[in-house]
């Protein structure tokens, strides 16, 4: 009878766990797209610090879970952008870190979002003896992340980027179009209008 009345229990307390968590991960993607894209840019490097602090709390939170890990990427990659300079280099290898753990943990968690970050980052910092940017690690961790969520308005938005970036302008419009296309996600309005203007103005300067 004892084991029923402590299986019943954790029943109970798996779902506001899940809960909790699901609350955290709202609040850590709002407060980033709010940042992001509503924020003045000589605001935008002190309050990516303030949200990478949360980001780590969340994480400490939920140490095995991939979504903090996630989020802890994708905060420190654009804290790094914002920052800018030698500063930021420190940053993005940190991004990196995280972003590999969560792919340990489970490279689907957030439809791939992991791959789609870690492809970002490859085609976006500098390259040896700098960084780590590679071009051809990003296309394989972009194409994976295309594999696990073909119709998304992240992973069509930088694959078409990084090809923009390659100089294959009319398979890039292929993708930014389709991102464009893409669902709205529940709960991201920010992010997904701010997601749309990057990806015209990306197809408007071509």
């Amino acid at each position: 009878m004892k084991w029923m009345i402590l299986m019943m229990a954790w029943m109970v307390a798996l779902p506001l766990w899940a809960a909790d968590l699901e609350t955290d991960l709202a609040d850590i993607q709002h407060r980033w797209a709010e940042i992001q894209y509503q924020l003045p840019e000589d605001q935008k490097e002190k309050a990516f610090e303030e949200l990478a602090e949360s980001a780590e709390q969340f994480v400490a939170d939920y140490p095995d879970r991939a979504e903090p890990l996630i989020w802890q990427g994708i905060v420190l990659s654009t804290y790094a952008g914002a920052r800018g300079g030698l500063g930021a280099l420190g940053l993005v290898k940190d991004a990196r870190k995280s972003l590999e753990m969560a792919l340990a943990i489970d490279e689907r968690a957030l439809a791939g979002s992991a791959y789609t970050s870690l492809g970002s980052l490859y085609y976006q910092v500098p390259g040896w003896p700098l960084s780590f940017g590679d071009d051809k690690q990003a296309e394989k961790y972009l194409q994976k992340a295309l594999a696990i969520n073909p119709e998304g308005i992240d992973p069509n938005y930088f694959f078409g980027d990084f090809l923009l970036e390659q100089g294959e302008d009319t398979r890039a419009q292929v993708y930014l179009n389709k991102a464009l296309r893409a669902p709205p996600r529940p709960g991201r309005e920010i992010a997904d209008a701010g997601r749309r203007q990057e990806i015209s103005d990306r197809i408007g300067n071509r």
